[in-house]
């Protein structure tokens, strides 16, 4: 199963009047709602650890000197609190399948393609990265760099010698299925691209009937997409077409969305902290902690600057963040609602206990 295209397929279903950001941003909705059960199971696990790190910190401190006897006794202080440390990594690992297939179907060719130009808010363009080269679609020129590379589309318009009407043929890994003949010269030589024809989902013998055929083709660096005419000749689709050249501009609405990133990671993590505002803790690890907090949302801030991220990725990261912060507000009511609850069940049974001694004596 092609689970991009099927991510895809389902962002179609969610672009509400066409918007694929809405897409985007309710897709994250439906994932993290889905995924709400290991939250809490996370949430409460950390929050069963804090509770229980003064005691842990005493056993830690007490065998020190004897690492296999303070490794005993931490597993049978684990059993009689029924506490696994691991729990709170288990939805860790699972969120990281999801995250990946989004982030790939985000920055896929088919994507690309498909919503790369859409716009959304103040976001002039889906799948534009901070520092990336601008050309006209269908203007019968290439806007091109030196070095850039190229995709068809997911269909070709093929034409057979025995027939006057063209048929659709899928085109099999469209990211790799068009070459450039020679190299690159922007402005000063038109651009060669040839298709093997085993990229053609055809039967072996409709090959040898193709005469031509018209195909998309997008160069991935500038998002630009051009529709060209190939030849038939040995055994390739051979084309040509007039080539520009084209410098990188700065999208400072993407340094937005970078910096609104920062922004809502720090949000999600005092939000994380607040769990652990009433409880104790070690000032060392209290110090790591925040020095963490502080460090991460800066560095992966910089790391955005230096890798190109598309707009659509980086709205998914903001959407995510800002439902995460909600879920850590929800959840730790829920969980301080059940301490609360379970403390008045405690007292109730004291005071009960209390006056079964005073009725027997």
């Amino acid at each position: 199963m092609d689970f991009t295209t099927l991510t895809i397929d389902v962002l179609k279903l969610l672009s509400i009047a066409g918007s694929y950001g809405i897409g985007i941003i309710l897709l994250t909705i439906i994932v993290r709602l889905a995924m709400w059960p290991l939250g809490l199971s996370q949430q409460r696990s950390m929050r069963q650890m804090q509770m229980l790190q003064p005691k842990m910190k005493a056993i830690q401190d007490r065998y020190k000197s004897d690492p296999q006897k303070m490794q005993q006794k931490m597993m049978e202080f684990y059993k009689e609190h029924k506490f696994n440390p691991m729990a709170g990594c288990f939805p860790l690992l699972i969120q990281m399948p999801i995250f990946i297939l989004l982030y790939s179907t985000l920055m896929s060719p088919q994507f690309i393609q498909m919503a790369g130009d859409s716009q959304f808010l103040f976001i002039n363009r889906l799948d534009a990265t901070m520092k990336t080269s601008a050309g006209v679609s269908n203007d019968g020129v290439f806007g091109v760099s030196k070095y850039d590379s190229f995709m068809t589309g997911k269909t070709a318009k093929v034409y057979f010698t025995d027939s006057e009407e063209p048929e659709t043929v899928k085109i099999t890994k469209p990211n790799r299925a068009v070459e450039v003949q020679g190299e690159l010269n922007p402005g000063k030589a038109p651009a060669d691209f040839k298709i093997s024809l085993d990229n053609l989902n055809l039967p072996f013998s409709k090959l040898d009937k193709i005469e031509k055929a018209e195909v998309q083709i997008t160069d991935i660096q500038t998002k630009e997409s051009e529709m060209l005419n190939f030849d038939r000749k040995e055994g390739l689709l051979i084309s040509s077409i007039p080539t520009k050249e084209v410098k990188a501009a700065f999208h400072w609405d993407v340094l937005a969305l970078v910096i609104l990133f920062m922004i809502t990671m720090v949000l999600s993590q005092k939000a994380m902290m607040s769990m652990n505002k009433n409880m104790q803790q070690d000032p060392a690890q209290a110090a790591m902690q925040k020095s963490m907090n502080t460090f991460m949302p800066l560095m992966l801030g910089f790391t955005f600057v230096i890798i190109p991220i598309p707009a659509g990725v980086l709205l998914y990261l903001i959407s995510s963040n800002i439902f995460q912060v909600i879920q850590t507000i929800i959840i730790n009511k829920q969980l301080e609602a059940e301490e609360k609850h379970k403390e008045a069940k405690i007292d109730d049974d004291d005071v009960n206990n209390a006056k079964k001694i005073n009725l027997k004596e």
